[in-house]
């Protein structure tokens, strides 16, 4: 249970970097996500989950 908790507490940190740092471009990188067509966002998350696979299993 520990290790889910830290899980999720490293990636609500690296989630919070960017609007922290450079909240404009943050905002307007979000603006151009969500103009994305729903394939094009669903590429974004199988990628994600991949990568994330792979520097879980490394």
């Amino acid at each position: 249970m520990r290790s889910v908790l830290l899980a999720i507490g490293l990636v609500l940190l690296i989630e919070g970097l960017l609007p922290f740092l450079a909240p404009a471009q943050w905002r307007g990188a979000m603006a151009r996500i969500a103009q994305l067509r729903d394939g094009q966002l669903r590429f974004l998350g199988l990628s994600s989950i991949l990568a994330g696979l792979l520097l879980i299993a490394l």
